[in-house]
């Protein structure tokens, strides 16, 4: 986990919730706490990063992880312990609760898109489909869960999709102003919906080509006209449910937006093992 990113916007989520204190403060003078999170549902441990940051940030707090990142655990297990000052541990339960658990939920459906393909030739990524503030932890957990990175954000290479061909009116056209106006270092994708689409792409400098909502027996038929060096990409209204039907299918890699936007959280609860004597 990148620390400084991280942490930054750690930050950011505690002064969401603490912006004028914890009404609650009064109950605690001095008294240390210890508590354990446990997973209450089977599944990825994601961002044990988390709690060691918000240690970090509000002090007075130690973490210990008992799970290693990426593991997968069963309901019951305890994931980590933290102890400390008892309000800097209240205070922050909830933001540790929010992220690890949207994280969790994340990784542990990347790990079984990959386990329901089984098909170690194609990789499965994420897209830009994540919630706004939180794609750099919705990417994270799609990596530990055993997936890739697809673009950070719109600097991360172009994308030419349905919108931009109809803006330009059509690929042959969108194509040609990309070939005039942008640079080596950046890698260009195309997003095609027909054969037609296809046969323009496959003899432009294109980099990558991605089709979009074809099944899986079209996929494979237009995989024979794509030249080696072209990246390919499977996208649009494939998910946990149906991915299966996509092995062998030829592609590099399948982009699932259902991985970030259409999250389960795992349930991970927070529970207050004492007070800790002086």
């Amino acid at each position: 986990m990148n620390y400084l990113l991280a942490k930054k916007k750690i930050e950011e989520f505690l002064l969401e919730d603490l912006s004028f204190g914890d009404a609650s403060e009064f109950f605690f003078e001095s008294e240390k706490v210890s508590g354990s999170l446990i997973a209450k549902k089977s599944g990825i441990v994601c961002g044990q990063g988390i709690p060691r940051i918000i240690c970090d940030i509000l002090r007075g707090m130690n973490y210990q992880d008992i799970i290693p990142e990426g593991q997968e655990v069963k309901a019951g297990t305890v994931i980590g312990r933290i102890n400390g000052a008892a309000k800097n541990v209240l205070a922050s339960e909830r933001v540790i609760l929010n992220l690890m658990q949207r994280m969790s939920g994340i990784a542990t459906a990347t790990n079984t898109s990959v386990q329901r393909l089984g098909d170690s030739t194609i990789s499965i990524t994420d897209t830009r489909k994540t919630a706004p503030g939180l794609r750099y932890f919705d990417k994270y957990a799609v990596k530990i869960g055993g997936g890739q990175n697809h673009r950070f954000d719109l600097c991360a290479g172009l994308m030419l999709k349905d919108n931009h061909l109809a803006a330009k009116g059509g690929i042959k056209k969108a194509l040609s102003l990309v070939a005039k106006n942008i640079g080596p270092m950046t890698k260009v994708e195309v997003e095609i919906e027909t054969k037609e689409q296809l046969a323009v792409a496959v003899k432009s400098t294109v980099d990558a080509i991605m089709f979009d909502n074809q099944e899986p027996k079209v996929i494979k038929e237009w995989m024979q006209e794509v030249p080696a060096h072209i990246t390919t990409e499977a996208s649009g209204g494939i998910n946990l449910e149906n991915i299966a039907r996509y092995k062998d299918c030829g592609v590099d890699f399948i982009s699932l937006g259902c991985l970030t936007n259409e999250v389960k959280p795992l349930d991970i609860s927070f529970v207050l093992d004492g007070v800790i004597k002086s």
